[in-house]
């Protein structure tokens, strides 16, 4: 692993649903549940499922640029939402829910626009994609409750429901990069 750390920040849906996929992808180094893009200071979790806030659920991802290529990165993040869906994922809908990219550089900004267009051409998704791309401004880090919540809740509901059949599908999709777990 490189010193070098790059950050993604990714919102597509439950952030419960994008960490434990990204948690499981190999080159990232961290994953952060949170909230960006709106216009409330500090925001918390009720607050922002009003949607009122303008802020959408997001991850932060900490990932190896060496090992895991930003676009790569995009492409599992395309492939665990649908980005044809304005502010709805499934059976959550609003604002908060919307797919978004909110870049950390103009070099992300670029890649993220040839991904689009990438995904786009090869007709992976029937309709047209409606994911956001703008520069991120501020993270506001989730409730600690809401950290490792897959993990820490896989029999509830909504995780057997929802997030466990993302993170299937993100394992039998790109099964070369799902982290092994360490030998001993």
């Amino acid at each position: 692993m490189t010193a070098i750390q790059e950050t993604a920040t990714l919102g597509g849906g439950c952030f419960w649903c994008l960490e434990a996929v990204f948690k499981d992808l190999r080159g990232v180094s961290w994953v952060m549940s949170g909230y960006a893009a709106g216009h409330v200071v500090n925001p918390g979790y009720q607050a922002v499922c009003s949607g009122g806030t303008g802020h959408a659920e997001v991850v932060q991802v900490k990932f190896d640029p060496a090992e895991l290529a930003y676009a790569d990165l995009l492409r599992v993040f395309f492939s665990i939402h649908d980005p044809t869906t304005k502010d709805r994922q499934g059976n959550d809908v609003g604002s908060q829910y919307r797919s978004i990219i909110l870049t950390h550089s103009n070099a992300q900004a670029e890649i993220a626009k040839t991904t689009i267009q990438e995904i786009t051409d090869a007709k992976i998704w029937p309709g047209k994609l409606v994911t956001q791309v703008e520069p991120l401004t501020v993270f506001y880090q989730a409730e600690a409750e809401h950290h490792d919540y897959f993990a820490r809740n896989p029999w509830s509901g909504y995780c057997q429901v929802v997030v466990a059949p993302k993170v299937v599908k993100f394992r039998k999709l790109f099964a070369d990069r799902v982290k092994r777990p360490a030998t001993a």
